[in-house]
């Protein structure tokens, strides 16, 4: 298995696995001095295997997106799943879902009185045996009901027959320069709030589910009992721009190639096709450069990276480099495997088993 990244084809994403893991190591002992218990979002690596490092770190299970992905990760042996989504079933995933049943625990996500009486609906008696988790919006305006009204969508989902284990948010508009200790703090209010909304109708909540990658150093573990960060397994350039991590925790890189000179600038063969075309508003390029800390991606097409170089001479024809997609998430999801690394030699290579499961 072992080769040199030189004898690589480009562009590969690789995995520095001792990076890897040091970020999984330390966000579980986070969580353990914080006294929350640790649920990834494996939609970031889309993984089993880096999932079975999460769990070996102390992980009690796993977030996912989609039925698919849990699907993908109870075949793999990953059996208490969270799909942290408002799910409207549909008689497809219900099929699904009863067969998911057989093999792991689940726990649905639902954000209105009609979701969960249609959930409860398509799975008919096989409705005892699921979780449900009410999601709340806490400022992303995404998804989730307003957080005292979460104690309605919990009291219609018992009284049809679910099971109603607490409550969730997802505090997406942490992904904003500066914005983060405050995010945290209105996820905080906003999880206090739902809770006591469910308790307004009886129902005790025992799980308080939240966190991101970008906020979760300012987690008020007072108002949750588990976190559900996804990219910190990997880092990327928006947690670089962000400050939320720095160059030595940035897992995930594209391994790419100097193509070409032209205009006097850097072109890389890592396009939109492996590094994802994600640029929010407040970024300085489409990606980074991990050992160049002063170049930017200032051009993106399919196959093409122009890379601005303020750093000296241009690497020559031929040169390898490794860049920083913007979001690693979806950088994963363009490929079909991850190549791990170590000191420079490849040591496995991991499908990325969950990809494009999106149903």
């Amino acid at each position: 298995m072992s080769a040199n990244l030189h004898d690589l084809p480009t562009p590969t994403l690789l995995v520095d696995v001792d990076v890897l893991q040091r970020n999984i190591e330390d966000m579980a002992a986070y969580a353990d001095r914080a006294g929350l218990a640790l649920r990834p979002h494996a939609k970031t690596h889309k993984s089993p295997a880096v999932a079975a490092l999460q769990r070996a770190a102390g992980a009690t299970g796993l977030s996912v997106a989609t039925v698919s992905e849990a699907e993908v990760f109870a075949d793999a042996g990953h059996t208490d799943l969270f799909i942290a989504y408002p799910l409207w079933l549909d008689h497809d995933r219900a099929t699904r879902v009863r067969a998911l049943l057989q093999r792991a625990t689940l726990t649905l996500g639902v954000d209105s009185a009609d979701a969960a009486r249609r959930l409860a609906a398509q799975l008919a008696a096989d409705a005892a045996g699921i979780r449900t988790l009410v999601e709340v919006d806490s400022g992303h305006h995404r998804s989730g009901v307003p957080p005292e009204e979460a104690g309605l969508v919990a009291d219609a989902a018992r009284h049809a027959g679910l099971e109603v284990g607490g409550v969730f948010t997802f505090p997406g508009h942490s992904y904003s320069p500066a914005a983060q200790a405050a995010v945290a703090a209105e996820e905080a209010d906003a999880l206090k709030r739902a809770a006591a909304s469910l308790r307004d109708v009886g129902v005790e909540p025992t799980v308080v589910s939240g966190g991101s990658t970008p906020s979760v150093a300012h987690t008020h573990a007072d108002a949750m009992t588990e976190l559900r960060p996804g990219v910190y397994v990997f880092g990327d350039a928006q947690q670089w721009e962000l400050g939320t991590t720095t160059p030595d925790r940035i897992a995930l890189t594209a391994w790419s190639t100097v193509v070409s000179h032209a205009g006097g600038r850097v072109v890389l063969d890592a396009g939109s096709k492996v590094i994802g075309a994600d640029r929010p508003a407040w970024a300085t390029g489409h990606g980074r450069l991990l050992d160049h800390p002063g170049a930017r991606i200032v051009l993106l097409s399919e196959h093409h990276a122009v890379v601005e170089w303020d750093e000296g001479p241009v690497p020559e024809l031929g040169s390898r480099l490794r860049v920083v997609p913007n979001h690693v998430c979806n950088a994963v999801n363009l490929v079909d495997e991850l190549v791990a690394v170590h000191d420079g030699v490849v040591v496995e290579r991991w499908p990325v088993a969950a990809r494009g499961a999106n149903t």
